[in-house]
């Protein structure tokens, strides 16, 4: 029983609330699109929480391989669960929770390919080698935030979609963009105490490729990109009468305290006091954005104003 706790703690389940707020924003866009089947986003949203806490695994395999999780210093929000350094469990036994989780993740993208259409295989493809690459090999390229951005963020929104209407459609890839900018940024700001390590490594992060004084310019511009996509969409709906976004996915504004609280520790980096509070504030902008973004949707449906 205890092995299995500790299995279960390899895949960060801390850090699994991302895809159910992933779960939420997609099945909400796709109910206010049309029915939807619970069953289908609960199972879906399972497969979601499997692929990630997968990431995570594999993840500390590669990083204790390559030395990094020796020279890390953790923090509540980075730097890996420790449970491999710590002597907790083997390496291998790191590997194979993160095969496992993959492979029950695997078939049960194979059960929506069956029911929905080959159409939802390519979007699976690529987030399978965006999540997979991820650590051995796309790391090792300058930029590489793009790939969770995109494999944890762009393409859930569209496949949980796709999974209830059995098609795309261009309001939910318009949905889907500020999704892909916050989990980028949430690897983009995690990486800021791992910056050494992730150095040593052979890491080319924004942090380690540009220097931490471009990465919080850059993490600053892309978490005001997420204000400036949403009012643009809202404008539109409200320019053309046409729902572009629900103009009640303005209450997504709400959480920009908390923006501001990560964007200015971003630039206190130095001082690791002030960057660790702006990692928890980080985490709370960017679920809470995606879940009032869901909640926009609701209301639309509920409230129409178009």
């Amino acid at each position: 029983m205890n092995r299995l706790l500790l299995w279960i703690k390899e895949t960060r389940p801390q850090f699994l609330s991302l895809p159910v707020v992933l779960a939420f924003l997609g099945t909400s866009i796709a109910w206010y699109d049309g029915p939807v089947n619970l069953g289908y986003a609960l199972l879906a949203g399972f497969g979601l929480m499997l692929t990630h806490g997968s990431v995570n695994a594999i993840n500390d395999y590669f990083d204790y391989k390559s030395g990094i999780d020796l020279d890390v210093e953790r923090t509540p929000f980075s730097g890996g669960s420790g449970l491999v350094p710590d002597g907790k469990i083997s390496l291998n036994q790191a590997l194979w929770v993160g095969i496992v989780t993959s492979l029950v993740a695997l078939l049960i993208g194979l059960f929506f390919i069956a029911l929905k259409g080959w159409l939802l295989l390519p979007l699976l493809i690529v987030a399978a080698l965006c999540l997979v690459l991820y650590t051995p090999v796309i790391l090792k390229t300058p930029w590489p935030e793009w790939s969770p951005g995109v494999g944890l963020g762009v393409l859930p929104i569209l496949g949980f979609y796709f999974i209830q209407a059995g098609r795309y459609d261009w309001m939910v890839l318009i949905a889907s963009i500020p999704s892909g900018i916050l989990v980028h940024n949430l690897l983009l700001l995690n990486e800021f105490p791992d910056v050494e390590a992730d150095r040593k490594g052979g890491r080319k992060t924004i942090p380690v490729a540009f220097g931490l004084d471009a990465a919080a310019k850059f993490f600053i511009l892309a978490t005001v990109a997420v204000y400036v996509w949403i009012i643009g969409c809202v404008l539109a709906t409200l320019l053309t009468g046409k729902v572009v976004m629900p103009v009640y996915c303005l209450i997504a504004l709400f959480t920009l305290p908390w923006a501001v609280k990560a964007m200015r520790g971003s630039k206190e980096y130095h001082d690791r006091s002030k960057l660790v509070p702006a990692l928890g504030d980080n985490v709370k902008f960017i679920l809470f954005t995606q879940v009032l973004l869901g909640v926009g949707y609701i209301l639309e449906k509920l409230f129409p104003l178009f």
